[in-house]
């Protein structure tokens, strides 16, 4: 026999031991509590069979939520199985799958004290006489209910270009993709334009032999006309297919580096501080610009309409964000939080009012913004130079793209800002970011001198109008 056992034994049965040996601690014995415990003595022993901690230890290993989440998406058959097991031995009630690429949190959401002194309630319902699965209802329904398809996101883009001189200027928007589904970039100082549909560049203007180069370049809603941005200062208007000037706009006595279209309206920003906002049309007959909006303290180098048109976003090198309206010439709201330049800025296209705007280097966060109060809403700090922003056009997602010190493109879901993907590929300051007209497909440029192509959303939902004899509007020729 063991010896340590042997003289465990002796202990509980009352025996002395016929020899001296060793010291060993004793952990305790199956049969009475060990003699260091006064027998008269109180102790509380706490309920182990509370579902609550039968919860925590079946959850033990899922509670690091501060931890990178991965961006690989859950397989439909494994989440099936761990809510199959909340339903059968937590008593939870799980009767869908969700999105399996959203994260599902194991610990059950019921609160109740770990330590109780009652014995616990029954979980599972009875089964029907008539039922012979050995399973509950909720979780054959759970089996039952369709799984939905899962979505992978490439690391890696699935075309680059070479962009030889595009310059590697923070304050710059370089960048744009058009409705027609033709992306405009400025290298240097020349245009081109790249058909995504039939692969073939074309050079859309040269200035230098103005002295001049392209700071910023914009497409109007309808995909016709792209604005161009000058170092010098002026805003030229061109018209893409028959490769024509249409107008040159006046005003900015520095380079304008931002610009927005509000229908037939231009807003463009300068580095002499001002916004200035022109109608093309009238442009030609000797009118200057329409208004002239003055606020920030240095460069202005974020602009962004509302989808409505009624709200314009204006960031500049001041740390400021703006917002103004169709009607003054003064702010309608100041917000003064971020602590570096404000050039990222982008609308929702799902919740009307909801704005996000990113900061430079010192500031490194995204902060949200209510701008039917004018209240700020959260933020979160990216760790590092947030250059561009994007909403999704098919869910609430949100890109981001970034500069010193990661040069990396981050994929967000809303609003609980949890990262679904990271992208890597560029070698510097990713300070370019451009949609394709379909909302799947993103491309981003950077001081590296590429162009790189990345699917990265969801193609959004097609709205059928409903076949019924009262939509008149369908019968109509």
């Amino acid at each position: 026999m063991d010896p340590i056992f042997e003289d465990r034994l002796r202990n509980t049965l009352g025996l002395s031991s016929p020899r001296k040996s060793p010291r060993v601690p004793t952990y305790g014995s199956p049969i009475r509590s060990p003699s260091c415990v006064k027998e008269n003595g109180d102790r509380y022993i706490p309920s182990r069979s509370s579902p609550a901690f039968r919860r925590q230890l079946f959850t033990a290993d899922s509670g690091n939520e501060d931890k990178e989440q991965s961006s690989e998406p859950v397989k439909a058959e494994s989440l099936a199985y761990q809510l199959a097991l909340q339903n059968e031995i937590l008593g939870e009630n799980h009767e869908e799958l969700p999105d399996p690429n959203s994260r599902v949190p194991l610990a059950s959401t019921t609160k109740s004290n770990l330590l109780q002194y009652q014995s616990p309630k029954k979980m599972l319902s009875p089964l029907t006489p008539y039922s012979v699965s050995p399973i509950s209802k909720t979780t054959q329904k759970l089996l039952l209910s369709p799984r939905r398809a899962t979505r992978k996101i490439s690391k890696t883009p699935f075309k680059v270009l070479d962009a030889p001189d595009l310059q590697d200027d923070y304050y710059l928007n370089l960048l744009d993709w058009s409705s027609a589904n033709v992306l405009s970039v400025g290298l240097g100082t020349a245009v081109y334009l790249w058909s995504a549909v039939t692969h073939q560049v074309n050079k859309l203007c040269d200035l230098q032999g103005e002295g001049d180069s392209v700071t910023s370049v914009c497409w109007s809603e309808d995909g016709h006309l792209l604005a161009v941005g000058t170092h010098l200062g002026y805003v030229q208007v061109w018209d893409a297919a028959a490769t024509k000037k249409v107008s040159t706009l006046t005003g900015h006595n520095g380079r304008a580096t931002s610009l927005s279209w509000n229908n037939t309206a231009i807003v463009s920003g300068s580095r002499d501080c001002s916004i200035l906002q022109w109608d093309h049309r009238t442009a030609s007959h000797g009118n200057r610009y329409l208004r002239k909006l003055v606020g920030h303290s240095q460069e202005v180098c974020g602009l962004r309409w509302s989808p409505d048109h009624q709200l314009l976003a204006s960031g500049g090198n001041d740390n400021k964000l703006f917002i103004w309206d169709n009607y003054s010439s003064t702010p309608l709201y100041r917000f003064s939080q971020h602590n570096a330049a404000v050039k990222a800025l982008a609308w929702s296209p799902h919740q009307h009012g909801l704005l996000v705007s990113g900061g430079g280097t010192v500031d490194r966060t995204i902060r949200f913004w209510n701008m039917l109060t004018g209240q700020p809403l959260h933020h979160v700090d990216t760790g590092s130079q947030v250059c561009n922003l994007a909403w999704s056009r098919s869910g609430s997602e949100l890109v981001s793209t970034h500069g010193y010190s990661q040069n990396q493109i981050l994929l967000w879901r809303y609003p609980s800002m949890s990262q679904i993907a990271k992208l890597t590929g560029h070698t510097t300051r990713v300070l370019y970011l451009a949609m394709s007209p379909d909302g799947q497909t993103i491309v981003t440029g950077a001081g590296d001198e590429t162009l790189r192509f990345w699917n990265v959303f969801s193609k959004a939902r097609s709205h059928k109008e409903p076949n019924s004899p009262l939509n008149i509007v369908s019968y109509l020729r």
